[in-house]
């Protein structure tokens, strides 16, 4: 039995780490609350919020709203509070909770794999015109975030959602949030292996379950039998990545520990082969220790990388065989380098049915409603009825015959979507940004998006494979520190002495091939209204002093600083 608060499980001797009698780690006993978040998690399941929320708050209005439910356990169900218009990022770090909230909401569209019907986009669609003010996102974990959801209109916006197979559940909060997955899983030609029955059992398993309801914080997840890695799986809490075994066939290799924020890490190999239909025993036995391990006295260190940090992948892996599996695991390969230095998907591609799937490039991920119903309308005409979002904050459409690719992509275009977009279209994210989070400082996708429009007047000649990330706040939501060129949004000075909005640089940095983080110039900063002269010059410097075919990261690696600057 993995251990519980009612049971715990036997102490596993630790080596020296640092780690004190209040760290809050259930496994050792130690079940008293150390926190306000851990204390509103004891005293109510936050999955029993919902009832509330039908009952009494949608009936009752936004001041009935308990606060440890406003900004606590509703996140459980996909509602966090946006930030009141009007707000400058100053005040971000300066305002109590109760002065930063609006009273609207973001809600986050859970989207296991990326994958939707149709019927499902429309739907969103509808519920973004109905109850969001039009407003949609494409996360780069695969989901739709709306915005201006009024508490009332919840119940009706979750049985529209329901009614096609959608949810929020565990969309936020400290649970298992979505699954990511190869967006073309089960599609591509060049797949080692369809991880999708694996997504799938673990969400019927265990999503919306008490078992894993309330973990020390987030817990993310990603599986993919892509050879062009395609799910980021070095920065999530667990990772299956698509390996051939010598003598076991096709399989995972199995990752722990990743995640980013202002203490990044990659996550580590527990050199294990790990075959599909375990996948979903080996994910409940990691969350299991990441439950009863984890440290939950303070919230910055209550992810699972730093209890990784301080085991080290060979304990974990024991943990994990012993206490959790009761077996062991099997030796296995890492995983080949990605075949492809874009792993989005964008462009045309062959199917394993010789039909095709077309990748298209939305600007960091803004979409409304109208144009998914678009887009629904698109993918009918001239496919299956089969979509996906990707991690790059892209979508898919699946299952096209081949004398249709140049209708739908003909169509897309007309909605603003390029099949074969710029690589600054094709490698610009952006978080949410001041424009609804709470925690932003700075402007995000529109920003993101005057810059793309900028790099393709200016640079219409550039083609090399290119991510240029940019965040509002240090929290790292769009990945700075693995982008070639990632932006951290803060607050400085311009040359005449006023603030204003501007960013952190961080260059280099890398996922799949030599992944790795960015590297951060010592005093490299830019101003928003900078930004276009800056990503130029640098650019400019990249293609004199590069050598053959090097990448942008190894480049920026070896660059003086004021090639960067």
């Amino acid at each position: 039995m993995a251990a519980t608060p009612e049971q715990p499980a036997p102490a596993t001797p630790r080596r020296k780490a640092g780690r004190h009698r209040g760290e809050g780690q259930w496994a050792l006993g130690h079940y008293t609350p150390l926190n306000g978040n851990e204390q509103f998690k004891k005293d109510d399941d936050s999955l029993n919020v919902r009832s509330r929320i039908e009952t009494i708050y949608s009936k009752r209005g936004f001041d009935s709203i308990d606060p440890n439910d406003l900004r606590g356990r509703m996140r459980w169900w996909g509602l966090y509070t946006q930030r009141k218009p009007g707000i400058d990022g100053g005040k971000t770090a300066v305002l109590e909770p109760e002065e930063l909230d609006d009273r609207y909401f973001m809600l986050r569209v859970r989207i296991d794999g990326g994958r939707l019907t149709t019927a499902q986009l429309r739907a969103i669609g509808e519920v973004s015109h109905e109850y969001a003010r039009g407003t949609a996102d494409i996360t780069d974990r695969q989901n739709i975030q709306l915005h201006w959801i009024r508490i009332e209109d919840v119940p009706a916006i979750w049985q529209k959602l329901e009614a096609v197979g959608l949810s929020t559940t565990e969309a936020c909060g400290d649970c298992p949030r979505v699954i990511i997955g190869s967006p073309v899983a089960g599609i591509a030609a060049d797949e080692i292996i369809d991880g999708t029955p694996a997504v799938d059992e673990i969400h019927d398993r265990y999503i919306g379950s008490k078992e894993f309801s309330n973990l020390p914080r987030k817990f993310k997840t990603a599986i993919s039998g892509s050879p062009v890695q395609d799910v980021v799986h070095e920065i999530n809490d667990i990772a299956f990545v698509g390996v051939v075994h010598p003598e076991h066939g096709p399989g995972f290799d199995l990752w722990v520990g990743g995640g980013l924020s202002t203490n990044p890490r990659l996550a580590e190999r527990l050199g294990a082969w790990v075959p599909l239909d375990e996948v979903a025993d080996v994910w409940a036995g990691v969350v299991g220790i990441f439950r009863d391990y984890g440290y939950r006295r303070l919230r910055t260190r209550a992810r699972l990388k730093f209890l990784m940090a301080d085991w080290g992948p060979e304990r974990f892996r024991q943990v994990l065989e012993d206490e959790y599996l009761k077996r062991a695991l099997l030796d296995g390969p890492a995983p080949a380098e990605p075949s492809s230095r874009w792993r989005d998907h964008i462009g045309v591609h062959q199917q394993q049915d010789g039909r095709f799937y077309v990748g298209f490039a939305p600007r960091v991920g803004r979409v409304d409603g109208s144009t998914l119903a678009k887009i629904a309308d698109l993918a009918e005409a001239h496919g299956s009825g089969r979509v996906r979002t990707t991690v790059e904050q892209k979508m898919i459409v699946l299952d096209v015959e081949q004398d249709q690719v140049e209708s739908l992509s003909a169509g897309l275009e007309e909605l603003g979507f390029q099949v074969r977009p710029s690589s600054f279209r094709r490698g610009t994210m952006a978080c949410t940004g001041i424009e609804y989070c709470k925690l932003a400082i700075v402007e995000t996708k529109a920003r993101g998006a005057a810059l793309i429009d900028e790099l393709e007047r200016r640079l219409p000649e550039f083609d090399e494979p290119l991510t240029i990330n940019i965040n509002g706040c240090p929290n790292a939501c769009a990945r700075i520190q693995t982008a070639d060129i990632g932006l951290k949004g803060q607050l400085m000075l311009d040359e005449e002495g006023n603030q204003v909005e501007g960013y952190q640089v961080h260059l280099g940095g890398a996922l799949g091939l030599e992944a790795g983080f960015g590297r951060k110039v010592r005093g490299l900063k830019v101003t928003s209204a900078e930004l276009p002269d800056y990503v130029e010059r640098v650019l400019g410097n990249f293609q004199k002093e590069r050598e053959d075919d090097e990448r942008f990261a190894a480049w920026a690696a070896r660059a003086s600083a004021e090639s960067l600057s």
